[in-house]
């Protein structure tokens, strides 16, 4: 995604009448959904638009998010009520509680990303993130961050930092702060976003930022030093929806945009001039 040249264009917007989206994610060229309360993984071809057959998931209680992993070709889901995530494989034949938390060591997973063979899982009310290898499930590496940063969503930077969407409790805003393995904070970008701040980021670092703000409405691009280019989404392109959850194919050039609150999200094309 080169900043300097990034247009936008809205192709379509999809609707899935199974409840408010809660994450968005994509293999190949299906769209997996999971929405609030739900227990079943949503899934749409993404060139035809068609509904396919949902996957139904045992035991899915509360999900919250929902990220992919092209190399283990599986999908992992985040269910805070049941303080797992589930691995399920895109035909849904192979189901697995496959990361579990119990007392004292509680982590409720709110928000995921992946990065090559790495899951970065973000908790609720925890001052820590931690990263998984996406095959084996082995824990690669705990970050403790600051005492006043509560992290809503976090990725993994190409150079090995994590990108944090958080709330600064301290000056009691929203920002999105740059953080090397040991939680040491090398840069920040605050500005009015809502609380539940959401990120995407491509290979040459350049990060997007969904901003739900009731007012704002937007999607804004920073650059990899977390310096702010400009709004690339506005509210007309989203019909005034506020967006939040995004996942961003860098290969195809698509956005997805989970609209808050709503049963729909929409399909952007990144388009490059």
């Amino acid at each position: 995604m080169n900043d300097n040249i990034l247009a936008r264009n809205v192709s379509n917007v999809l609707l899935c009448a199974v409840g408010a989206v809660d994450g968005v994610a994509q293999l190949d060229d299906i769209v997996y959904v999971v929405c609030l309360s739900s227990s079943t993984v949503a899934r749409f071809n993404i060139t035809t638009h068609q509904r396919l057959t949902d996957i139904r998931v045992k035991g899915m209680r509360c999900t919250r998010d929902i990220a992919a992993c092209a190399r283990t070709a599986r999908l992992y889901v985040a269910d805070l009520a049941a303080e797992c995530v589930w691995r399920v494989s895109p035909d849904g034949a192979d189901i697995q509680r496959w990361l579990t938390w119990s007392p004292p060591d509680t982590f409720a997973p709110i928000a995921l990303s992946v990065t090559s063979s790495r899951l970065l899982v973000t908790s609720q009310g925890s001052k820590q993130l931690r990263q998984f290898d996406t095959a084996g499930g082995d824990e690669l590496r705990r970050v403790r961050l600051p005492h006043y940063m509560e992290p809503m969503h976090a990725v993994e930077s190409p150079t090995g930092t994590f990108v944090i969407g958080h709330n600064n409790t301290q000056l009691k805003q929203r920002q999105v702060s740059e953080v090397n393995t040991e939680g040491q904070v090398l840069r920040q970008f605050s500005g009015s976003l809502d609380w539940s701040v959401r990120i995407a980021i491509d290979s040459q670092g350049h990060i997007l930022v969904a901003d739900r703000d009731t007012e704002s409405r937007r999607i804004l691009l920073l650059d990899a030093q977390l310096a702010l280019r400009r709004v690339i989404i506005d509210p007309h392109q989203l019909n005034d929806k506020r967006p939040d959850r995004l996942c961003y194919v860098e290969q195809s050039g698509q956005l997805l945009v989970g609209l808050f609150g709503s049963d729909s999200f929409a399909v952007f094309d990144v388009l490059q001039r």
